[in-house]
């Protein structure tokens, strides 16, 4: 398993997170299974978010019902969790804050999370409000390390303007189907091409220059979550051809290939996985291990129709 060192710390963890937005309908033992699976692999992150499961901290409650940690188990592993989306508004207020992370603690059964996003962009932002939050956390000890979801470089710079922990994270959707974050710098310029516009605002050179790490969610989607391009033929057969060859070259799976191909890219880009089956979880895992050329990460980036100038 590749391993990144989390910016601003000595953390070290791996390049494949474990996100458990789906295991609010799972027995505990299919929970431990997969908890186990991926431990096992080397994997030891695991994603959460307070409204994941269908009801607020149905699947972090999941989580801490079926997987009961020891102090020694809990040292070894990151738990990170998100705040910020309510039904229908986002809300970063102070209380809101401090509020949903008690919340989150009691239903995983741990004493602290060791980093917390802030979700998705509340344009209602109060940057010294999320500060004083960030601060009583740190103060308490219920928060180690903090971070962002979905959020653009100058929307990271606002919250920094108040906020003085380091802001060492941000989730945003990728894979090689939805690849704006690379797509958009590598045709730059070209009046009329799609790609060549910004959706992000440099996020990618932002991170890099910041020393962010990038966690990349839906690495296997095409989309906004409108279907998974493994396997699918039909819109995407270039790609599955080139994903199967070089699958067959490294012994691993297209999965694997899917997921060498972001962390093949030197921002150090972490691959939060959505799945349930605890074999796409090892395929996933043994794909981190192989090193993908120029040439052969270019190839999957043409197969997926990005433009090549």
């Amino acid at each position: 398993m590749k391993t990144y060192t989390i910016p601003h710390t000595e953390r070290v963890v791996s390049s494949v997170v474990l996100g458990l937005m789906r295991i609010a309908k799972m027995s505990d033992a299919e929970i431990a299974t997969l908890f186990g699976t991926a431990r096992d692999a080397g994997i030891n992150v695991f994603d959460h978010a307070d409204i994941y499961g269908g009801e607020r901290h149905r699947c972090e409650q999941r989580f801490g019902e079926a997987v009961r940690l020891t102090p020694a188990e809990r040292d070894a592993i990151v738990i990170q969790s998100k705040v910020g989306i309510r039904k229908g508004w986002f809300d970063f207020s102070k209380e809101h804050i401090l509020t949903t992370v008690d919340e989150s603690l009691a239903a995983l059964r741990t004493d602290y999370l060791d980093l917390l996003l802030l979700h998705r962009p509340d344009t209602l932002v109060e940057p010294e409000e999320v500060a004083e939050a960030f601060e009583q956390l740190v103060a308490a000890g219920k928060v180690r390390h903090f971070g962002v979801s979905n959020h653009t470089p100058g929307q990271i710079e606002l919250l920094k303007s108040a906020v003085k922990q380091p802001l060492v994270a941000n989730q945003v959707q990728l894979s090689i189907t939805h690849a704006p974050l690379f797509a958009q710098g590598v045709a730059a310029n070209m009046a009329g091409l799609e790609q060549s516009v910004s959706r992000d605002i440099g996020l990618l050179d932002y991170s890099r220059l910041n020393n962010m790490m990038l966690q990349a969610w839906s690495p296997f989607q095409h989309g906004f979550f409108k279907g998974v391009f493994l396997g699918d033929r039909e819109n995407f057969a270039e790609l599955n051809d080139a994903l199967d060859a070089l699958a067959a070259q490294y012994g691993v799976t297209p999965t694997g290939i899917a997921v060498a191909w972001i962390t093949r890219h030197p921002a150090h880009i972490q691959v939060v996985l959505g799945t349930t089956n605890p074999g796409r979880v090892k395929d996933s895992a043994a794909g981190s291990d192989v090193t993908l050329t120029r040439e052969e990460w270019y190839r999957l980036f043409r197969a997926a129709g990005h433009t090549l100038p």
